[in-house]
């Protein structure tokens, strides 16, 4: 059977076992089908993109040749190559790659090659009919997290925050990107990485807290708090009710930080999360002085008076340790605890 036949017979199954997502975003509400896309099996092309930043010719090969020893092939057009200033192409060219690997039935998932910046640039150029006819995997993180979330509420696809092409060569990432995507399995417990690293250990970046015990359960949303918060009064804003929100950024200062928390407490929906994940804010501490507060007390202070479930620390952001956090699926947290366990698995059989 070709390759074209296989996927048109998957893309059938899926909608046919999908399941109803009902969902509001912003002044927009309506029923959406939670679709998850097909498992990752040895032997399966993926397609790398690089719809923001430009990435080094040297970073492209590692990425290639990190899939390549996972088991995988890899596909990718000129577009990625290329300089357009910071961008690796125009918003049209960037829009088109993304397009075009949805729409090709020999690409099975698609990664990011990095992050950076201009997804936001393109989520109007995105055709998400073509998208939510040919349901694959989107992985990514950083600035990957406006795509796959509006992806997510346009098309109910369940996307991937998880590591990029060019830092995919950690053996933790490793392991819960084919958790995730290749073994699914009905509950999933994310755990925190060991940090064996001296400098990880001492560093208050990564030092794990609760900001407030409880439990809940709830879908998986969220990602970099920077596109998070850029998304706010646009018609991409997330809907953060009844959701585990998880959160990350990366060189921020704290006053930065304690910017961007204050405007997303005002969003009417943040205060009706069910809980609250923070990663680690890898370059967001700051040391305390007379005219400088540490990120921990930056974060206590705007989080904790919302008494939701919420934790500091767990694995995923921009560092090595980067675990895969899947949009859309019900999953479970204790903030106590500090555990992550997904509750349904993320990809189809």
């Amino acid at each position: 059977m070709s390759k074209r036949r296989s996927f048109l017979k998957s893309a059938t199954a899926l909608g046919a076992a999908a399941l109803l997502h009902q969902t509001s975003w912003g002044n927009e509400s309506y029923a959406k089908t939670k679709v998850k896309p097909k498992k990752l099996n040895p032997g399966d092309t993926i397609g790398l993109v690089a719809p923001g930043f430009a990435i080094k010719l040297e970073e492209l090969y590692l990425a290639v040749d990190t899939l390549q020893k996972m088991g995988f092939k890899t596909h990718y057009t000129d577009r990625i190559k290329g300089n357009y200033g910071y961008f690796s192409n125009t918003d049209e060219e960037r829009a088109n790659d993304v397009n075009e690997m949805f729409a090709n039935p020999d690409i099975d998932a698609i990664l990011c090659a990095r992050g950076g910046y201009g997804c936001t640039r393109i989520l109007g150029m995105l055709d998400y009919d073509a998208i939510e006819k040919n349901p694959k995997a989107l992985i990514g993180f950083s600035d990957i997290t406006a795509l796959i979330n509006t992806i997510y509420k346009k098309t109910g696809l369940v996307g991937f925050h998880g590591p990029v092409g060019k830092t995919l060569d950690d053996e933790y990432s490793q392991l819960y990107f084919k958790k995730v995507l290749m073994e699914p399995q009905e509950t999933l417990p994310i755990k925190n990485a060991i940090l064996k690293d001296p400098k990880q250990y001492r560093n208050s970046e990564y030092y794990r807290y609760t900001i407030t015990p409880g439990v809940a359960q709830g879908e998986l949303i969220g990602g970099s708090l920077t596109l998070v918060t850029a998304m706010i009064g646009t018609p991409y804003e997330l809907d953060f009710t009844d959701k585990l929100v998880f959160l990350e950024d990366v060189e921020e200062a704290p006053y930065r930080m304690d910017r961007m928390l204050t405007q997303l407490s005002e969003v009417d929906s943040f205060p009706k999360a069910k809980g609250i994940i923070f990663g680690v804010c890898k370059g967001c501490d700051r040391k305390r002085t007379t005219e400088n507060f540490t990120l921990r007390e930056v974060i206590m202070d705007r989080i904790s008076p919302l008494n939701i479930p919420a934790v500091y620390g767990m694995s995923f952001g921009h560092i090595p340790q980067n675990s895969t956090l899947p949009i859309g699926i019900n999953a479970s947290f204790n903030a106590y605890k500090k555990q992550l366990r997904l509750l349904e698995a993320a990809v189809s059989q």
